[in-house]
């Protein structure tokens, strides 16, 4: 029964061992994610860019205006 539970524990270890230093990633999902990032930013700029632009510029003139 000893001999079992200690294989079974170094089995459980090596494979925890082996998960946490695999540092290869998921490189297709960061390139995903970051495509669809810039996507989104390009889309929200779009959208809301000409009503930010006229938000800057009136604050500015009450700030100039004092």
């Amino acid at each position: 029964m000893l001999r079992w539970w200690t294989r079974l524990e170094a089995a459980v270890r090596a494979r925890l061992v082996d998960s946490f230093e695999d540092e290869t990633g998921d490189v297709p999902g960061w390139v995903l994610i970051t495509l669809m990032t810039a996507g989104l930013v390009v889309v929200i700029w779009a959208l809301a860019g000409p009503a930010l632009a006229g938000l800057f510029e009136q604050a500015i003139d009450r700030v100039s205006g004092f």
